[in-house]
């Protein structure tokens, strides 16, 4: 049977397992692909303690499959779908579970995988680099307009400094001590993070900043909110939507569709986008490779390797 990493009830990485479980079977808009590799993000953990992303509903059903974004080669198609046959090579966002040998995917968040872009980037794509590409044309910044990014040096955070950069954007990103040679590699000047930062931040900025991007929330949303003059420039995507609307912000716009993920594909394809793949892990140290995320010292993106046969 196929193999699955799950999560058997909500709680720490004590719930977490590698098991055998069915394959499933695409219902009405959904692709069943054999899954090459899987993204790992910040999202994934969060999940298992109780969190659920905007627009989700209803009772989760245990045991949970983790991961939210994969690439894949299409094996079957559900009622309604069109444009998508099997062996077709694709990447999207998974509708239950994504570290596995087969996952399924909604039609309308997967895109064809260009021969150009390989399979471990594509599996990057979906969640990590279109949020940052979705905030980034929420904040509609000018070129030479300067972008403070909080946790610049992890997985959106890469990609936002990139897509920003591409656009004209100055970027000053705050990560910390040990990311400081990534986010200046990416065209950002680095502001390492901790106490004091916004003392270094500002220097660093001395005209101000004219929007923040924050992947942190807590504290240094709080903070980075007295950096920006109009409010309306702070977005997020590590709080929720409360916390930043009572600082007069945000939460990033997603838009969820597959024209994001053709426009990120083509930044990736370009040159304008690496989304700096640091490490890799086959399914069966799924949660080692969680544990990198989870206790944030992943520099760019972790990537989990399947290569499930149709």
């Amino acid at each position: 049977m196929p193999k699955a990493y799950v999560f058997t009830r909500y709680g720490g990485p004590e719930t977490e397992a590698l098991v055998e479980l069915d394959r499933p079977s695409p219902g009405p808009g959904e692709v069943l692909v054999a899954v090459r590799a899987a993204g790992v993000n910040p999202v994934d953990w969060k999940q298992r303690t109780g969190y659920r992303r905007p627009g989700e509903s209803g009772e989760r059903d245990f045991p949970a499959v983790l991961g939210n974004e994969v690439a894949g080669t299409v094996v079957e198609t559900g009622e309604g779908v069109t444009g998508f046959v099997p062996g077709d090579e694709v990447f999207g966002t998974a509708v239950a579970g994504g570290y596995a040998e087969y996952a399924l995917l909604a039609a309308h968040i997967t895109a064809p995988r260009p021969p150009a872009l390989s399979v471990t980037d594509a599996a990057t794509l979906p969640v990590a680099a279109a949020t940052a590409y979705d905030g980034v044309h929420q904040l509609a910044l000018p070129a030479g307009a300067t972008l403070l990014v909080t946790g610049a040096g992890g997985g959106v955070g890469v990609a936002v400094v990139q897509i920003a950069r591409a656009l004209g954007v100055r970027v000053v990103g705050v990560a910390s001590e040990a990311k400081k040679d990534l986010v200046e590699s990416l065209g950002a000047v680095h502001v390492t993070s901790g106490t004091g930062w916004t003392d270094r931040a500002r220097a660093a900025a001395p005209d101000g900043v004219a929007g923040v991007y924050d992947l942190v929330g807590g504290d240094v949303l709080r903070e980075a909110a007295d950096l920006v003059a109009d409010r309306t420039k702070l977005i997020t995507a590590g709080a929720p939507a409360d916390a930043a609307e009572a600082l007069g912000g945000a939460r990033v716009l997603r838009a969820r569709d597959a024209a994001v993920l053709r426009a990120v594909a083509a930044l990736v394809v370009g040159g304008a986008l690496d989304p700096h793949v640091t490490r890799s892990y086959p399914l069966e140290q799924a949660g080692q490779a969680l544990r990198e995320v989870e206790d944030g010292h992943a520099r760019g993106k972790i990537v989990i390797e399947i290569g499930a046969t149709a």
